[in-house]
């Protein structure tokens, strides 16, 4: 099953810092609107809505995590 990487999900003790970082800090919104993004795009190309060679699939994929790590990292430290 095909499913998003919702951030939310994947860092649930940080669920509410997500939420009032979003709103209150735009680095961080700037981070999240780009990983969101990133992975709507992913999630089409696996769901066939958009072609894509396997190359530029993994390309995002890898581009996807590390930009969740960024946001870990920036999660943990702020």
């Amino acid at each position: 099953m095909i499913k998003k990487h919702n951030l939310a999900e994947a860092f649930p003790e940080f669920e509410q810092k997500i939420h009032t970082l979003k709103v209150e800090d735009n680095h961080f919104k700037i981070l999240f609107d780009k990983y969101d993004e990133l992975d709507h795009e992913v999630y089409r190309i696996e769901t066939d809505t958009e072609p894509a060679s396997d190359e530029a699939l993994n390309d995002l994929r890898v581009e996807r995590v590390r930009l969740k790590d960024e946001i870990y990292n920036y999660l943990k430290e702020n």
